[in-house]
């Protein structure tokens, strides 16, 4: 029987992310012995809300584990590691947990896989599922080494929804190198709420593609204008942003650019492969390397002139055979 750990870092506020109540509902249909490790400044109330999740629950806290730091996430990772004697350890992947866990794990004499979609215990014996080659082929991967630090991705596993209560918390003290003191943390700048158009918990993508740049019926380009009705749109419905590969590569052409489009948004064969229940795409050709990034949306729609593009053949649930410009002006409309 494994024992297992799930670890978390617990965010400013003193919750957990849904990522992390996923992890821990993947953690729980594995079997075994279970321990919950949290890391933050604070985590009671993180504890609290999962005091009935039936696991011990053990926790690195203090001011110096609030921020994102490798020496402090590593040390205080690797303290709960060692006093839960954890054979598995199952982590929600985020950029913070990816930068450390590699590090933890050979700490320990163990392995890492990162980006698994999916964790099984078949006969009493763990595997993970993961995506290689570009999202083309899903491989299922045993390992026999132990500790094995699994980064488990988002929206892969129902969300652990226990009642809280009051939980009790047994402290571990993490032995910090100097060098942790290297790092220190002024302040966290962020985009202004109207700029911020990745957000990975929203229920719709609305994806871009290089028609929006384009002349259109009029022979002239409407650049300033297609800026205004996405980013209407993406005020309006709280939907995520994503580009294809042929607009956001735009701006190192020359060619009129979205201003707010970066790499960052790009979905598709060498882009992100986004996770939510909807999809709208507009003005995209649809081929397989946009399609790939498109694996993991529940319901497809798009919106396109061209009744003959790759979207109408079969990769959409709905194509709507209609001009972008006039589709997204009449929804902001209906969306205010």
């Amino acid at each position: 029987m494994e024992n297992i750990l799930f670890l978390a870092f617990v965010e400013a506020d003193g919750a957990l992310p849904k990522a992390a109540l996923e992890a821990l509902g993947a953690a729980q249909q594995l079997g075994g012995s279970l321990t919950v490790g949290l890391i933050g400044a604070e985590v009671q109330a993180a504890a609290n809300a999962l005091a009935n999740c039936g696991a011990k629950i053990l926790a690195v806290s203090g001011p110096e584990f609030a921020q994102a730091r490798y020496a402090s996430d590593a040390a205080a990772a690797e303290a709960i590691a060692r006093r839960s004697n954890a054979s598995l350890i199952l982590v929600p992947s985020s950029t913070r947990s990816a930068r450390a866990m590699a590090g933890v794990a050979h700490r320990l004499g163990g392995r890492v896989d990162t980006h698994i979609t999916a964790v099984a215990a078949d006969g009493g014996k763990p595997n993970v599922s993961r995506w290689y080659y570009r999202q083309r082929m899903e491989a299922v991967v045993e390992r026999a080494q132990r500790p094995w630090v699994i980064l488990l991705e988002s929206g892969c596993h129902a969300a652990y929804d226990g009642a809280p209560g009051n939980a009790t918390v047994e402290s571990v003290s993490a032995d910090l190198p100097d060098s942790h003191k290297r790092t220190q943390v002024l302040g966290v700048r962020v985009p202004q709420a109207d700029r911020q158009t990745i957000r990975p918990d929203a229920k719709v993508l609305f994806v871009a593609g290089a028609g929006w740049t384009k002349k259109q019926a009029d022979g002239q380009v409407h650049g300033a204008e297609a800026e205004q009705l996405i980013l209407g749109f993406l005020a309006n419905s709280g939907a995520s942003l994503g580009g294809s590969k042929s607009l956001v590569d735009q701006s190192g052409e020359g060619q009129a650019v979205l201003g707010f489009m970066t790499h960052l948004n790009q979905v598709g064969q060498t882009g992100a492969t986004p996770r939510h229940p909807k999809g709208l795409s507009t003005c995209c050709h649809g081929e397989e390397p946009h399609v790939v990034g498109w694996r993991f949306i529940n319901e497809r729609r798009a919106v396109n002139l061209d009744p003959n593009c790759g979207w109408a053949r079969s990769k959409a649930d709905v194509l709507y055979v209609a001009d972008a410009f006039e589709v997204m002006r009449e929804l902001n409309q209906l969306l205010k």
